[in-house]
């Protein structure tokens, strides 16, 4: 017990930046506090984030605002039909004075990416972005070269009945720590944004961290204590999603097509820490799991036809899935 109150008041002692960030992003971003979280959650854990919602929603103003409280390199990629992954990633261009080729960098080599509405880009630009997010590393030619550390990917989706969009295949969805769905702010909240959008005065972002507080951040997540019940408590969890009949949910069997895959749970394991040490907390409890659990999960089930046929979605399936696994 004594190890686990020193790890509590290191971490008591090292988060006090999260409450200087959230002021920072609290300046420009009125509501939207999920959304927040869980990008200093993916931050903090080295992952990263695909979001879905409609347009409009601060999504770019979101990251924009984090990294300029965190002075780190920021670019925004638009993905539309006609990107080519060069675009993304950069080329070799031949320099006619020096009659050799120079590299020429794309957009990818940031600290922050914002690559908005991804699935709008064709199969091979989207594979370019997650090679990257999960190599951490770019090859031109014959060059390969290190991304520079933190990197965060905040990816936004659009709703998929729209035309033109080219769904991410379930293998790279699966490399984003959390889907994050967001919705509209509330009446209060919109009527708050309003009069910040009208007056003129936008405030202005102070820098509060380094990025290397946030990489040195990360080593002390790690060290959040995560009990042996909190990691079987996981585990029935992502065996629920594969092996429902297991746990007393054979009415969940027809609709799930296949389960969580494994990193699902070391993303969920992961994320738990991370929103632990958000709450400026030493340890895991069942509560974080519950809290972060759809985000994690959503976009790694599968559903069979049967369920789509019924209106059932991940979230109906994961939310029976807690609603049965015992807490510990």
């Amino acid at each position: 017990m004594l190890e686990i109150r020193e790890i509590n008041e290191k971490i008591q002692r090292e988060s006090t930046f999260i409450d200087l960030l959230n002021i920072e992003i609290g300046k420009t971003i009125i509501g939207q506090k999920q959304m927040i979280e869980r990008l200093l959650i993916a931050l903090l854990a080295n992952g990263h984030v695909l979001l879905e919602g409609v347009p409009g929603l601060a999504k770019t103003l979101a990251i924009k605002t984090l990294a300029s409280s965190i002075k780190a390199k920021y670019s925004r990629i638009q993905f539309t039909p006609d990107l080519l992954p060069a675009d993304l990633i950069g080329t070799m261009i031949y320099n006619q004075k020096k009659e050799e080729f120079t590299l020429k960098t794309g957009p990818v080599f940031a600290n922050f990416i914002l690559a908005d509405e991804i699935n709008r880009a064709p199969a091979k630009v989207q594979s370019a972005l997650l090679e990257a997010m999960q190599e951490r590393q770019v090859t031109i030619g014959d060059k390969t070269m290190k991304l520079e550390e933190p990197f965060l990917v905040l990816a936004t989706e659009n709703p998929l009945e729209q035309e033109g969009t080219y769904p991410l295949p379930e293998a790279q969805v699966d490399r984003f720590m959390m889907k994050v769905l967001i919705n509209y702010p509330t009446r209060e909240e919109e009527s708050q944004i309003m009069r910040l959008n009208t007056t003129g005065s936008f405030p202005e972002i102070n820098q509060v961290i380094e990025p290397a507080d946030i990489i040195r951040s990360r080593s002390i997540v790690n060290e959040v204590y995560l009990d042996e019940k909190i990691e079987r408590y996981i585990l029935d969890i992502i065996f629920a999603t594969r092996n429902p009949e297991d746990y007393k949910l054979a009415k969940l069997t027809s609709f799930i097509n296949y389960g969580a895959s494994p990193r699902g749970t070391i993303y969920l394991a992961q994320a738990a820490k991370a929103l632990a040490f958000v709450k400026r907390r030493g340890y895991v409890i069942p509560e974080d799991i519950r809290s972060i659990c759809n985000d994690v999960l959503r976009h790694r089930i599968g559903l069979t036809y049967e369920a789509e046929a019924e209106n059932i979605t991940t979230d109906d399936i994961l939310n029976e899935i807690l609603n049965s696994v015992e807490v510990p």
